[in-house]
């Protein structure tokens, strides 16, 4: 048989690899999706000619023809600074290590309320968080592609939801800065258009209730999670004239920030003010003062996310049971807080 050389000036297809091998194109498509009823020497020849003109399969083309794609679409909320949040790095750490452990192929997306999701040739998405996309889950919802949300507990939807006890990780928070004897207890929210900050703002206020304690909302300063506007918080907290002696900080990255501000401003962190944050992120341990911080299970979440997508992909059509799971979160005590 008489072999040519593909010129490098196209793409090698399929049909390439069969005239080269002298046999059909759909027995080098059975060859390429590992079919077992080729026989040995055909086999032999179409491997033989894959091998010659570096042919690639199309992966998209192999799902197609197997009636099943392994691609997760991970579907982030744009917002800035992205790239550098210790929670979008632990989740997308989480999801790609898991997704590469079961041979299932990412694809993410960063994507705002206004964005339509490209979704062919996906076999199953994961949210991460719903913060004004809740059209995009219900779009992918309604065409029966296989969904999860992560960090948001979807009430009204038949969709499986795994994310955090923000509420209790926040109230045991707060319930440990008053065993300490704190009675004046601030709390810097993060966005409270996010279920997490509201959740972490509502646990706060449950806290300080069940507790006795009357609540000031010239206490509760509102963020948008950004150290920028923790650094105006902070300055406004500590230049109060009945200033609280303790502050529950919605992230730890801004209760750096307000740690910052208190040294700046001469203050001694515990002694004049005591710090809770929330997230567990490893620079917390080498500021100044260790941070006392809430852990949440971004790891666990993120891994917890992809196999119940997995789950609900192998279901094919039979009926899927769809579970809402909310993981516990830890109090993790550092240097930060000191007894009155």
């Amino acid at each position: 048989m008489a072999r040519s050389k593909k010129s490098p000036s196209r793409s090698v297809s399929i049909e390439d690899v069969a005239r080269l091998a002298g046999v059909s194109i759909s027995t080098v498509s059975r060859v390429i999706n590992k079919s077992p009823s080729v026989k040995e020497r055909n086999r032999i020849k179409i491997l033989d000619a894959i091998k010659e003109l570096k042919f690639q399969p199309s992966v998209v083309a192999q799902r197609l023809a197997s009636g099943k794609s392994n691609v997760v679409a991970l579907v982030i909320p744009r917002y800035e600074g992205v790239f550098y949040s210790f929670y979008a790095l632990e989740l997308i750490r989480g999801i790609g290590t898991l997704c590469a452990a079961l041979k299932l192929d990412l694809l993410l997306h960063l994507t705002d309320s206004r964005t339509l999701l490209n979704l062919k040739g996906v076999g199953g998405i994961i949210f991460a968080d719903i913060i004004g996309n809740r059209q995009q889950l219900e779009d992918a919802f309604n065409l029966g592609i296989p969904c999860v949300v992560i960090n948001n507990c979807i009430e009204d939807l038949a969709v499986s939801c795994i994310g955090i006890d923000n509420k209790s990780g926040a109230e045991n928070a707060v319930n440990y800065l008053i065993s300490l004897g704190h009675k004046k207890i601030a709390h810097i929210s993060g966005d409270l258009v996010t279920q997490a900050a509201a959740m972490r703002l509502e646990g706060y206020k449950r806290a300080l209730k069940k507790n006795g304690l009357t609540l000031k909302e010239e206490y509760i300063f509102k963020t948008d999670y950004s150290r920028g506007q923790a650094r105006s918080a902070a300055e406004d907290l500590l230049k109060m004239p009945d200033a609280p002696s303790a502050v529950f900080v919605a992230s730890d990255s801004m209760a750096l920030e307000v740690m910052a501000v208190a040294r700046e401003l001469g203050k001694d962190i515990p002694r004049d003010l005591s710090i809770v944050g929330f997230d567990d992120n490893p620079s917390g341990l080498y500021g100044p003062v260790a941070l006392t911080t809430v852990r949440q299970p971004l790891i666990k979440m993120a891994e917890e996310g992809v196999r119940e997508l997995g789950r609900i992909m192998d279901s094919k059509n039979a009926p899927v049971k769809i579970k809402k799971t909310l993981l516990a979160t830890e109090l993790v005590i550092r240097d930060s807080c000191k007894e009155l």
